[in-house]
């Protein structure tokens, strides 16, 4: 199975310790010298509609990723904030 990177964006990440929505994929890091992805990068959300800066980026390094499936990946990542944004995820 492949997946391009393209597909990779706007994925939700759910940590699979505490089932948390952490966020969807925005970005990911890339090894230039291997050539090999390194880490899927969540951006930190606006705090207060953006005046308060915003949170810091969760970067959830390449050996953590468990699971990617059709519209998630499932990560482990014990100390990553869940999102305020809640998904009811049905299964």
């Amino acid at each position: 199975m492949s997946c391009r990177i393209a597909q990779l964006k706007n994925k939700d990440v759910i940590n699979e310790s505490n089932g948390a929505f952490l966020g969807c994929v925005d970005d990911v890091e890339v090894n230039i010298k291997t050539a090999c992805l390194t880490a899927i990068v969540i951006y930190g959300r606006p705090k207060f509609f953006g005046l308060f800066g915003k949170r810091t980026d969760l970067i959830i390094p390449w050996g953590n990723i468990r699971l990617i499936g059709e519209d998630t990946i499932l990560v482990n990542c014990p100390h990553a904030p869940p999102n305020k944004k809640h998904r009811r995820i049905l299964f």
